[in-house]
């Protein structure tokens, strides 16, 4: 089994900005979700994924994630595509490790959020002076999460 372990945070600052190494516009489209997983299509340029991944809370989730031929995923987004998120996402090096900065669009706009993957769960990692508050475990900051209650509708709340 596939299994994510990642840690996700607020940006604070703009500071992440002159270290981008590179960056992709991305549209999920999710297919289906429920309590226990959610199933989603991702086109990001011209690459295409299917993406399978558990709903629990925390840091480490199952995730099984497969390429799709680009024109079939059209296809799914356009004719079975759900709720969809926008975004950036941009890659910035920190202390020998990617972190993937999410520049949110669409009902999602002004939310930037920071992610980085691990190994295991008891990893140390330096944390750039550039994020902010901890959402790990705030399953309103997951996509699936963000695409059925978009930040823009809680955001005052946050």
């Amino acid at each position: 089994m596939g299994i994510e372990i990642e840690r996700k945070f607020l940006v604070a600052s703009a500071a992440w900005r002159p270290e981008v190494r590179r960056s992709q516009p991305m549209v999920q489209a999710y297919l289906a979700s429920h309590p226990g997983c959610s199933i989603r299509v991702r086109i990001a340029g011209d690459d295409a994924r299917l993406n399978i991944k558990g709903r629990t809370i925390g840091a480490s989730r199952a995730e099984f994630e497969y390429p799709l031929p680009i024109a079939d995923a059209r296809e799914l987004v356009a004719t079975l595509g759900g709720p969809v998120v926008e975004k950036t996402r941009h890659h910035v090096q920190y202390a020998g490790r990617n972190w993937e900065v999410d520049e949110f669009a669409g009902a999602n706009e002004g939310l930037v959020v920071a992610e980085v993957e691990l190994d295991r769960e008891g990893d140390e990692f330096a944390r750039p002076p550039w994020v902010g508050r901890e959402v790990t475990g705030d399953s309103r900051y997951y996509n699936v999460a963000l695409a059925e209650h978009p930040w823009r509708e809680w955001r005052h709340e946050a």
